[in-house]
C-alpha cells in the first residue's frame, strides 16, 4: 500500500507506480498525478486502504504529511506505535539510551528558549525541534552568542516551517538540546522485515561545508562506502529494533559513527529519503528502494554499487539562503553546466517545498572537484540567470 501526499512524488516512483498497479490512496494529490502520467495509479479509496493497513500490509509514504491520515483512519496499533516513537526524537533518544550513554539531552517548550541560561549547557549542542523534517529548525551551538542567533532564527522562520508543513512533521511547541555528537554523519534507507530483521537499501555519507552547516548540501555513496558500512549498520539497527520492536517498516535514519561509537541522530517513519532523495540508488544502480521494501526484496547492495568501480554518486538538496527572495527564477541550465555527468537535476515549486530542487551527480577522481564546488557554491549565484562561480 503506498500513500502520497504533498509536496512533491518523485518521477522514477511515479512510473513505477504506474507499471506496477500498486494501490495507492485515492486522495487530491494522488488524483492529480495520476491524471497527468502516462499509466493511470491504481487508486483505491479510504475503506481499501484502511482494509489492507489494518490487515498488516506493508504501507510506504513519499511524504510524512501522509502520517496524519494513518493515525486517523487506521486501527493498527503496532504500526501507529511505531510511527508515533520514531516520530518523536525525544521519545526515540530515551528509547536509545542503552546504545548512547551519558549523551547530554533535554526537552524545552518552545517559549522556555529565549530564558536558558547558556552557561548551564555542555558546549557544542545542537537545538532542533523534537519533531521534524529537512534540517528545518536545527542550529549547532558552540559559542554562547550562537544561541541567542538561534532563537532569533526559529522566530524569524518557523512561521514558513509550519505554513509548509503540518505540526506532525514540523512541530512548534517542543525543542530538544542534545550533546553534539562528533565523527561523521550518514543517512540509511532501510526497513524492518515481518521479523524485525533490518535491510538496507541505501547507505549516504553527509558531508558538510563547514562546523556550523546543518544544510543537506551534499550526499554521497560509493562502492567502498556501501561495502564497508552495510554490514555494520545492519547489525546496528537490528540493536535499534531489539528495543524498538517496529516489524514491516521503513524508515529513513541520520546518524553519526566516531571510530566503534555509532550514534543515532534521528528516524524517519514509513518512508526513505524525503523529496525524492531515495532515488539516488536508482539513478546509481537502478533500485527503487520503495519496490524492494514493498516486494520484500533484499538486494545485495554492495555487488550492485561493485559493478560501478570509481564512480560516486551524489544527490545535493538545492536549498535557498534564509533570507532569500523566493519569488525569483532560478537557473537549471546554467547550474547544470557546473557539472561533467548530471544524472538527474529535479525542480520544485521552491514557494511550496523551501528548495530549489535536488540534483543528483555522477562523479569521479577526475572530477572529484565538481563535489567540492557544489559544497561551497552560493546558489543566489544562479537566481534571475546569473551564473555562478568558474569552475
Amino acid at each position: 500500500m503506498i500513500i502520497l501526499d504533498a509536496p512533491y512524488a518523485s518521477r522514477p516512483l511515479a512510473q513505477w507506480l504506474g507499471q506496477s498497479q500498486h494501490p495507492v490512496l485515492a486522495n487530491d494529490f494522488s488524483r492529480a498525478l495520476s491524471a497527468g502520467a502516462k499509466m493511470p495509479l491504481n487508486l483505491v479509496d479510504d475503506a481499501e486502504a484502511t482494509r489492507r493497513i489494518d490487515a498488516g500490509e506493508r504501507v510506504y509514504t513519499n511524504s510524512e504529511n501522509a502520517l496524519a491520515w494513518i493515525l486517523g483512519h487506521t486501527s493498527n496499533k503496532a504500526l501507529s506505535d511505531a510511527i508515533r516513537l520514531f516520530k518523536d526524537k525525544a521519545a526515540m533518544r530515551e528509547r536509545l539510551a542503552p546504545l548512547c550513554p551519558g549523551l547530554f539531552c533535554v526537552t524545552l517548550d518552545r517559549c522556555e528558549l529565549e530564558a536558558v541560561n547558556v552557561d548551564d549547557l555542555p558546549l557544542p549542542v545542537v537545538l532542533k525541534p523534537a519533531v521534524g523534517f529537512c534540517s528545518m529548525g536545527v542550529y549547532v551551538i558552540e559559542e554562547r552568542d550562537d544561541w541567542a542567533a538561534a532563537v532569533a532564527g526559529i522566530a524569524r522562520h518557523e512561521g514558513e516551517w509550519h505554513a509548509r508543513y503540518p505540526e506532525d512533521v514540523v512541530g512548534s511547541q517542543t525543542y530538544l538540546v542534545e550533546g553534539y555528537l562528533a565523527g561523521t554523519e550518514y543517512a540509511l534507507d532501510a526497513y524492518f522485515d515481518e521479523d524485525g530483521h533490518a535491510h538496507v537499501l541505501n547507505v549516504l555519507r553527509h558531508d558538510f561545508a563547514g562546523p556550523e552547516d546543518t544544510s543537506d548540501r551534499l550526499y554521497l555513496t560509493d562502492a567502498a562506502l556501501v561495502e564497508g558500512l552495510a554490514p555494520r549498520l545492519t547489525a546496528w539497527l537490528d540493536q535499534v529494533n531489539a528495543l524498538v520492536g517496529a516489524r514491516s517498516f521503513p524508515v529513513h535514519v541520520e546518524l553519526r559513527i566516531d571510530g566503534d561509537v555509532i550514534a543515532p541522530i534521528e528516524f524517519n517513519p514509513l518512508r526513505f529519503a524525503g523529496l525524492g532523495g531515495t532515488d539516488v540508488a536508482y539513478y546509481a544502480v537502478g533500485l527503487r528502494t520503495y519496490q524492494a521494501f514493498l516486494e520484500g526484496d533484499d538486494p545485495d547492495l554492495p555487488a550492485l554499487y561493485a559493478a560501478h568501480p570509481g564512480d560516486v554518486f551524489s544527490l545535493s538538496l538545492l536549498t535557498p539562503a534564509p533570507d532569500a527572495d523566493l519569488t525569483r527564477p532560478f537557473d537549471y541550465e546554467a547550474l547544470a553546466s557546473h557539472f561533467t555527468d548530471v544524472l538527474a537535476l529535479v525542480p520544485f515549486d521552491v514557494q511550496a517545498v523551501g528548495a530549489y530542487g535536488f540534483l543528483f551527480l555522477r562523479t569521479d577522481a577526475a572530477t572529484a572537484a565538481e563535489r567540492d564546488w557544489l559544497l561551497h557554491a552560493d546558489l543566489e549565484a544562479f537566481v534571475d540567470g546569473r551564473d555562478g562561480d568558474e569552475r
